[in-house]
């Protein structure tokens, strides 16, 4: 046993590669600073009013002008040129009606989600730096369009930790890969414990997708169990002799966690145990709302087992031309789904510590292009906010007239960053690790917390 306790970490992963092909993902057999388990719970900073987040990014910038920004002016000034393009401004060809007891003005694309309008907050007045969908998306998910740095997940997850030992931490469920790629869930500089884990990918059907090297088979459980036990125990006999090697601490620990998730994983993603009523709810079954229907609801299952950061994803709102038509589709494959996550998680008391944050890259802009499409819009669009210590039921900020760039209340995506972090108890600006001689921050030297939109 000492001769098997000198070996190296290289020759123990070679060793067992065979036996858990599942250890690459996420980084789970990285190096961690520090931390003898660095998925453990630890405490914010101070009292949190949401314990986890649930990210739905909606990638191609939708045109906020026709969904959650009502803009009366824009319809009476259709046809008229603004600007120096001389482009001429477009109505939005849907209607707004009032929702809910607050009254709040949205798009009647979403006959479902206005239902829950009272929940909702509707930032109007977001904007970033980039007009680019993919240094915008970049930003979007890091903070930064020009350098390699950990996602909002990575950070979440690195600030605090998971409530089970049995699942991923953060999860990414059908990622895009065109623009971001894994950076917009990647960990960068922090241990890669703390990088998403990806189910399926762009363009791939939910109901067949599956997270990678989860299952063994040339080997039972049993027999794995046996293996790690034994790796295990010279891991062990290791430690003892170093009394101090964290990487090592970090590595059983990353060991343990693998093999629970081959249990865990397909049981959190069997959805046979819900009632069909929970199936219809969420639109499963139905062609247009089926995909992203199983993206929420393994959303709110995933978030009801604990893990902390969970992003969804749904592409094709890039709608320089054909916006009506194509508009319509995407917000009838999202608005069920969407409006069924609210609910199911409000009637499971969830809904007021799970943070929900909706949006794209940017917005677009107020005049036509082409006739019947919208072109890119950073200086002024649209995101919501549901749940965690968010005021439901209301505006916060807002655009000029015709919805052109934020004018009142406006929200970087450092602000964003920064108010979803305070939301789960995080100061952004102690929020930071070391990194080549300097501390790095997900806000960098940006970000103010809008204070206005919490309850």
């Amino acid at each position: 046993m000492s001769q098997h306790s000198l070996f190296s970490r290289r020759d123990i992963l070679r060793a067992t590669s065979c036996g858990f092909g599942y250890l690459a993902l996420a980084g789970l057999c990285s190096q961690v600073n520090g931390e003898e388990n660095p998925l453990a719970p630890k405490s914010p900073h101070f009292k949190a009013k949401a314990k986890r987040v649930i990210f739905m990014f909606m990638q191609g910038a939708p045109s906020h002008v026709d969904t959650f920004d009502h803009k009366p002016k824009l319809a009476s000034d259709d046809g008229k040129s603004e600007g120096s393009k001389g482009r001429k401004l477009m109505k939005s060809p849907f209607k707004f009606p009032k929702q809910g007891q607050s009254g709040l003005p949205m798009s009647e694309l979403f006959p479902n989600l206005g239902k829950q309008a009272d929940e909702l907050c509707l930032v109007n007045s977001m904007k970033t730096d980039i007009p680019n969908h993919s240094q915008a998306a970049v930003q979007l998910h890091t903070g930064s369009f020009q350098f390699v740095r950990p996602s909002v997940g990575a950070w979440v997850l690195y600030g605090l930790g998971s409530e089970n030992h049995e699942l991923p931490g953060f999860i990414t469920i059908n990622p895009l890969s065109r623009v971001g790629g894994a950076q917009n869930y990647g960990s960068a500089f922090l241990p890669a414990t703390y990088q998403g884990t990806r189910i399926g990918g762009e363009g791939e059907q939910l109901a067949r997708a599956r997270i990678a090297n989860i299952s063994n088979p040339k080997m039972a459980a049993v027999a794995q169990r046996k293996q790690l036990d034994l790796l295990q125990s010279f891991n062990r006999e290791r430690l003892e002799l170093d009394r101090v090697n964290t990487s090592l601490e970090g590595l059983i620990e990353s060991y343990e966690l693998a093999f629970k998730m081959q249990g865990a994983v397909p049981r959190i993603m069997d959805t046979t145990d819900e009632s069909q009523s929970t199936l219809d709810m969420y639109g499963i079954g139905t062609k247009a709302t089926d995909n992203f229907g199983r993206q929420c609801l393994l959303a709110r299952r995933f978030a009801e087992a604990g893990v902390r950061f969970i992003e969804l994803s749904h592409p094709g709102w890039d709608q320089h031309n054909n916006l009506k038509a194509a508009i319509t589709n995407n917000c009838t494959a999202i608005d069920k789904p969407m409006a069924a996550l609210v609910q199911d998680l409000k009637q499971r008391g969830m809904l007021k510590d799970t943070l929900l944050i909706w949006g794209g890259e940017f917005g677009r802009t107020p005049t036509s292009q082409n006739d019947n499409g919208r072109d890119h819009n950073a200086g002024g669009y649209s995101m919501w906010l549901a749940g965690g210590g968010v005021k439901g039921g209301m505006r916060y900020g807002a655009t000029d007239e015709h919805g052109t760039k934020a004018v009142k209340d406006e929200m970087h995506i450092h602000d964003l960053h920064a108010t979803a972090l305070h939301l789960l108890g995080l100061d952004h600006e102690r929020l930071t690790y070391r990194y080549s001689g300097r501390d790095f921050r997900l806000t960098e030297t940006h970000g103010k917390i809008a204070k206005g939109l919490i309850a």
